[in-house]
């Protein structure tokens, strides 16, 4: 929905190109009046200096060498060489003041891009790649730190001077400045034309860019899956492909600002050749004085110059309004899951962990047409350990996603203790569940601060204590630096074993009144499951505990099992009584436990 939404968007914004995104960036801006007061005041320093200059070789021209007066013209130059000092201060004042409040704008934006990316829900990110996201973060502002710093100021302070040059020109001798103020319209319209022209390119140069970004952080995110599947080749292809498209879609924008620049460039010089040729005619004639044609000339040339800098900006600029717009698109973004606006419902202090779903129906947005969960229902007292098992795609996983509010459903409720999740803070919501998940995530940090992840404060004992109870101590103890080791990006140093063991310590220092297990002990090996599942069973005792598993013999101890099959619950009982059903369960348990599956079977009926 996100992407087509954005498709539609895009095909209707070319008619209407123009830098106006970067007014965007004017609350970030207006944060920093000490800066931005600085820096034009350096500007309008520099400009009125500027403009002096050409007074100063007028009267040179005309009194200074007509009367050879040598004290006259050393009196002139010295005060050249100070206002060449003052456009020095000038330009140094104006390079600080413009680039320190660049970088400090584009760090503003980065936090509040990063901020606002960690509030949206997961449906934004089923649909949207995180390398895609991150080089909005980097390439995009980069680019809008040039803008803000170094490009606005050029631009400002050429339109200062070229305003300041006009006047000048128009004081110094009006009959001449009608010509050049003529040719400006003509120049000008083709300028915003071409601009718009070179803006859409960079757009789509910077789409390209982000595309040949996100793939390349997901290829080498999985470098040791394509080098297991010898597909190096492949994927170095298609990286080449998408940096090609974003050299093709960059060089598109390049030619769009050479023609530009190039017949900016062409039109204001030939102006200005014109009328010196007229002023020319007038110093024959004895109309003006050569003094006054060689300041004339002189604004003449800074309008002129002004102008052809302000045709390179403009294309500059219109890049910088294009990564504006794609990062004001990304702020534009709105949580699915979010508070309700007023009056959140608070939820009972102390905790239960009752959890009901009632009639629940859930389809995910990125399959609208596939119904996941269909009309589920069933409760969890407080204290109770609850299996969920079934084939894959039967919607295990996904109710730990409703209990969790990443997704509300379609229909129906999902309540804990009594309250319907949608009523409440989901911040609050989360603080009181603890969650294992099937795809372990391990930060590029130590193992000390990947176990105490989202908890600031908790002691080191603390830390230690929820390592032993998930039998992580024992490996993290025959490491280098312990728990100071740092563990690589996404704990690449770790078996998949210790990475599970990593984030069952996370959770159980969490110390939460719902847990939830999604295949937590998958990646162990039977010995380490072993210890694990008796850290668990420890855990379970305490707080109510919700189990996703494919293996069973991880949830022969729950006080009742779930099956589920496309989105429903089939069958309901303990392991015996669902083996004596003969259902789907004991079919499950038959094929996971064949070879040897018989005596298992046998020995658990005993049991019973």
């Amino acid at each position: 929905m996100v992407s087509t939404d954005r498709e539609q968007a895009a095909q209707e914004k070319p008619a209407r190109r123009t830098i106006r995104p970067l007014g965007k960036l004017t609350p970030y801006v207006s944060r920093y009046r000490g800066l931005v007061c600085g820096a034009l005041v350096a500007l309008i320093m520099a400009a009125v200096t500027t403009l002096v200059l050409p007074i100063a070789v007028r009267r040179m021209i005309d009194h200074g060498f007509s009367g050879a007066d040598a004290g006259f013209i050393n009196t002139y130059f010295t005060m050249l060489f100070v206002l060449a000092g003052l456009l020095a201060l000038a330009s140094a004042m104006r390079y600080y003041f413009v680039i320190t409040l660049g970088e400090r704008i584009v760090a503003d934006i980065r936090r509040e891009v990063f901020a606002h990316v960690t509030r949206l829900s997961p449906a934004f990110f089923d649909v949207n790649q995180s390398g895609e996201i991150v080089s909005r973060l980097t390439a995009d502002t980069t680019q809008i730190k040039s803008a803000v710093g170094a490009t606005a100021s050029v631009a400002l302070r050429n339109l200062i001077l070229c305003l300041g040059a006009i006047v000048m020109m128009v004081y110094t001798s009006p009959k001449l400045s009608s010509l050049v103020i003529g040719a400006i319209p003509i120049i000008v319209f083709p300028l915003v034309a071409f601009g718009r022209s070179v803006r859409r390119r960079s757009r789509e140069a910077q789409d390209t860019l982000a595309a040949a970004s996100a793939y390349a952080g997901e290829a080498i995110g999985a470098t040791r899956t394509l080098q297991a599947f010898n597909a190096e080749e492949a994927a170095r292809a298609r990286f080449f492909g998408a940096v090609e498209s974003a050299y093709e879609a960059a060089r598109s924008a390049i030619r769009a600002r050479s023609l530009l620049t190039g017949f900016a460039i062409a039109m204001i010089f030939g102006s200005v050749v014109a009328v010196l040729w007229f002023g020319a005619q007038d110093v024959l004639s004895g109309t003006i004085s050569a003094g006054t044609l060689g300041q004339f000339l002189l604004y003449a040339v800074f309008a002129a110059g002004s102008l052809g800098a302000l045709s390179e900006v403009w294309g500059e600029l219109s890049q910088a309004a294009g990564a504006a717009e794609r990062l004001t698109e990304l702020l534009a973004e709105k949580p699915a899951i979010a508070p309700p606006p007023a009056n959140p419902v608070a939820l009972p202090v102390p905790s239960r962990g009752e959890l009901t779903f009632e009639d629940v129906h859930f389809s995910y947005p990125a399959r609208p047409g596939y119904r996941s969960i269909n009309g589920l229902s069933f409760a969890v007292k407080q204290g109770e350990t609850v299996a969920v098992v079934g084939p894959s795609g039967a919607g295990k996983s996904t109710i730990l996603s409703l209990v969790e509010r990443f997704y509300d459903p379609d229909a129906g409720t999902v309540r804990l203790d009594g309250v319907d999740l949608r009523t409440t803070d989901p911040e609050e919501l989360r603080r009181r569940i603890a969650l294992v998940p099937q795809d372990v995530t391990i930060f590029a940090a130590t193992i000390r601060d990947n176990i105490a992840f989202g908890m600031a404060g908790v002691s080191d004992e603390a830390i230690r204590a929820a390592a032993r109870a998930a039998q992580a101590e024992e490996f993290i103890a025959r490491l280098d630096k312990g728990y100071d080791t740092m563990v690589g990006e996404r704990g690449v140093t770790l078996s998949g074993g210790q990475r599970q063991r990593i984030a069952i310590a996370r959770a159980i220092l969490k110390d939460a009144p719902l847990l939830l297990l999604d295949e937590a002990t998958s990646a162990l090996d039977a010995e380490s499951e072993t210890l694990v599942q008796t850290a668990l069973d420890g855990q379970m005792g305490k707080r109510t505990t919700i189990v996703i598993a494919h293996r069973l013999a991880t949830v022969l101890k729950a006080d009742r099992i779930l099956v589920m099959e496309a989105g429903r619950i089939v069958e309901e009982g303990t392991h015996q009584s669902l083996i004596q059903q003969g259902g789907l369960y004991a079919r499950l348990a038959r094929l996971q436990f064949d070879h040897g599956g018989q005596a298992f079977l046998g020995e658990n009926r005993a049991a019973g």
